[in-house]
């Protein structure tokens, strides 16, 4: 089996980016990283990191910023140290795990390769790009370490993985409905306009999207609360909700599954 691999550049309100594409039998997942005012941020993956290097070579940064852990965000990290001198900074729960062998599912490492080990710096509060000052959010719930970016002069937000689709259909056995519900309210709590997304890319309103997937995710939280306290199972509520199959659920062996969704909310009532 060979996966299929491609990556494609383009650039919209003064950000570059490089979308990288990788796909098998029915299963397609993409990445993308962004640079803005000399910062680079997520850094792709190790799979696609062949792909991005003629992007890598042209960009004009001072440092990488990564919004978590995960190795589609961090694959080009310790290319983008070794090779070109870039320091790293992100969330500072997560370095010494970064620094170490990646340990996730094969799966994961045939989709996105294997990450290899790279130091990084804690990212702090807030930081400085050469015309701007920049917010540092802290938005768990998809991962504990997750973070958000704010441009505060351009009004632009670069989202990590916090929106990807307006409709959450699965997601990873560890994610946390209700702490994205918050991390997402938390979020709309600033002045943004523009969102750059990780995987959906561009979001010209970014306020009026992230907006959309919260209410859709409180009403999903209310159908499931709502059938459990008919007494309906964890499982029973999944097939309501949920009838349909994905293929990154066989695949994944159950990682991603729409079934986490409700474990997680009903968890959280706990």
């Amino acid at each position: 089996m060979f996966i299929k691999k491609s990556a494609g550049e383009g650039e919209v309100s003064g950000v570059q980016f490089i979308n990288g594409m990788v796909s098998l039998k029915g299963v397609k997942l993409n990445v993308h990283c962004f640079e803005t005012d000399g910062v680079l941020i997520d850094t792709g993956s190790q799979s696609v990191l062949n792909k991005f290097k003629p992007f890598f070579a042209k960009a004009d940064v001072d440092y990488a910023v990564v919004t978590h852990s995960h190795e589609d965000h961090t694959g080009g990290a310790r290319f983008l140290q070794t090779d070109h001198g870039l320091p790293i900074y992100m969330n500072k729960m997560t370095i010494g795990e970064c620094a170490d062998r990646a340990k996730y599912p094969m799966y994961r490492k045939f989709f996105w390769g294997k990450r290899r080990p790279f130091e990084a710096e804690p990212i702090g509060e807030t930081f400085t790009s050469r015309n701007a000052n920049w917010k540092v959010i802290p938005t768990p719930g998809h991962a504990s370490d997750h973070l958000a970016f704010l441009n505060e002069e351009t009004g632009q937000l670069f989202s990590g993985d916090l929106y990807v689709h307006p409709k959450t259909k699965v997601v990873l056995r560890d994610e946390s409905i209700p702490i994205i519900i918050r991390s997402i309210e938390k979020t709309l709590s600033y002045n943004f306009g523009e969102m750059f997304c990780c995987h959906a890319g561009y979001v010209k309103d970014g306020r009026k999207a992230l907006t959309e997937k919260l209410e859709y995710l409180e009403k999903l939280r209310e159908r499931t609360l709502a059938l459990h306290k008919q007494g309906y199972g964890e499982k029973e509520i999944h097939t309501q909700l949920f009838p349909k199959n994905y293929p990154i659920t066989k695949f994944s062996s159950g990682e991603w599954d729409s079934i986490h969704i409700i474990h997680s909310i009903l968890a959280d009532q706990k």
